[in-house]
């Protein structure tokens, strides 16, 4: 019997990538209005390849662009930059459709709910208040909890030792099958690929369940799942 869902974040219950790219184009708008000299296409690529390097959820990323580009930090650039990407991503750091519909019900139903998360304890929790998510969660499992990213089996594994259930009794629902698919199945998870937040083309996820819509999560749950002995 299935007790518990876990849900990784970024693309799975919010369009990450999407808040992500209007934050640094609305950051590179407020830099060139700044004095930034570059052009707005040129200016996102070379953001964006700095977190190709140094990680998506890299803090210094302005930082690093403007000391590559110009030896140093112009503080009324970078400033411009940091004001214009905060007022973007609170305005794009949206769930997708039905997830507050589906948390609910699943909860209502009796399931356990966490998230396990490759994003740092403090991006998790702040995406998750922003979002009114924080008390939606009985466990919250982040880089700075496991040490580990996925698909290592130790986010894994700290998430169902937190949550006192095993393995077999719970579901992962996740985007990125290298990652969420694979790590989870490897302790016995049941697996649930998210393809509306795809961002690698996938076409074999290795999951038990391919969905489109998050809400059809509750049909898998109390037909398919719940019904294993």
């Amino acid at each position: 019997m299935i007790k518990a869902v876990v849900f990784d974040l970024d693309n799975t219950l919010i369009d990450f990538m999407k808040m992500k790219e209007n934050a640094i184009g609305a950051a590179v708008d407020a830099m060139i209005d700044a004095g930034l000299k570059l052009d707005s296409k040129t200016a996102k690529e070379k953001i964006f390849k700095i977190y190709d390097k140094e990680g998506i959820e890299d803090q210094k990323v302005f930082d690093r662009f403007l000391k590559e580009e110009f030896g140093e930090i112009d503080y009324r650039i970078h400033a411009a930059g940091i004001v214009g990407y905060r007022k973007a991503k609170s305005a794009s750091m949206v769930l997708y459709p039905h997830v507050n519909f589906t948390l609910m019900e699943l909860t209502k139903r009796g399931l356990k709910l966490a998230v396990v998360s490759d994003a740092p304890r403090a991006q998790v929790w702040l995406r998750l208040c922003e979002l009114g998510l924080q008390h939606i969660f009985n466990v919250v499992v982040t880089f700075d909890d496991s040490g580990v990213k996925k698909p290592s089996k130790e986010p894994f594994n700290k998430v169902i030792e937190l949550l006192g259930i095993k393995p077999e009794e719970t579901i992962m629902v996740g985007d990125w099958p290298e990652r969420d698919i694979i790590g989870a199945k490897a302790i016995g998870m049941v697996t649930v690929f998210t393809r509306y937040g795809d961002t690698f083309e996938t076409v074999h996820s290795g999951a038990d369940y391919d969905i489109d819509d998050i809400i059809e999560l509750l049909d898998i749950v109390p037909e398919d799942v719940l019904n294993r002995n």
